[in-house]
């Protein structure tokens, strides 16, 4: 599993996109018990906090110590630094959920420890969000930028997004799922940071020693057409049954 966001933890925490509630209520459900979820790839908690509201317990995995500093708390999530291996006891788990992380794992790894701790019938949800869009003059800068500004320090993984997790390999009794997609209304400086999340931004600015968005975000400006605008993502879920009866 690759760490590329440990360095701006406190940038991820404060800029990322929240899921909306559409998503967790259409896999909740499909759950059957809300004993125990295991949000791997936790990242600064957003997912384990919302399944707290609901399980008894949250088991979040994260391998950044820095990306769980910035986590939010409650009495039954339980944050621990960790990969595709756990710990956890032989088919103990509800739900298993990985947010907008699982092409950054090692899959056989991963999938071997879904099965081993899955209770029977128990889900396993994997989503991710693609390229914003805002409108039909700024959308064309952002293509442009992803494309053609950082697109060459996007790491390989980067397509299985880019796919909405199609071509992923997903050895599950699959449950089909609508589309989704998400939006907020942004100022520009919430569109700026969030944009230097992107870990082909990070890996831009170490290499060329200039930060790409600064240039971007006067580009946007003269299109910026009032304080806030709206931003919209569009959302991929894939949701299969483990160990079904």
């Amino acid at each position: 599993m690759k760490d590329l966001f440990s360095d701006h933890s406190k940038q991820y925490a404060q800029f990322r996109p929240t899921y909306p509630r559409e998503l967790f209520d259409f896999i909740y459900s499909h759950v059957h018990t809300f004993n125990i979820a295991w949000d791997s790839g936790t990242g600064n908690g957003q997912s384990a906090y919302v399944l707290s509201k609901t399980f008894k317990k949250v088991w979040a995995t994260d391998i950044s110590a820095q990306q769980i500093e910035e986590a939010p708390q409650a009495e039954n999530i339980f944050y621990s630094v960790g990969g595709e291996r756990t710990t956890f006891e032989d088919h103990s788990i509800d739900l298993i959920t990985v947010a907008q992380a699982i092409h950054w794992f090692n899959l056989p790894d991963f999938y071997k420890e879904v099965n081993r701790v899955s209770k029977v019938d128990s889900l396993l949800a994997v989503w991710g969000y693609g390229l914003l869009s805002i409108d039909s003059v700024i959308d064309p800068l952002i293509q442009n930028f992803y494309k053609n500004v950082v697109g060459e320090y996007w790491d390989k993984e980067r397509k299985f997004i880019d796919e909405h997790y199609i071509t992923i390999q997903f050895p599950f009794k699959e449950i089909e799922t609508p589309e989704f997609n998400f939006s907020f209304d942004w100022t520009i400086d919430q569109l700026e940071g969030y944009l230097n999340t992107w870990s082909a931004v990070r890996k831009y600015i170490k290499a060329i020693n200039r930060n790409p968005v600064t240039e971007f975000t006067q580009q946007v400006k003269p299109h910026w057409k009032q304080n806030k605008m709206k931003v919209t993502f569009p959302l991929f879920l894939r949701l299969g049954q483990v160990n079904p009866q």
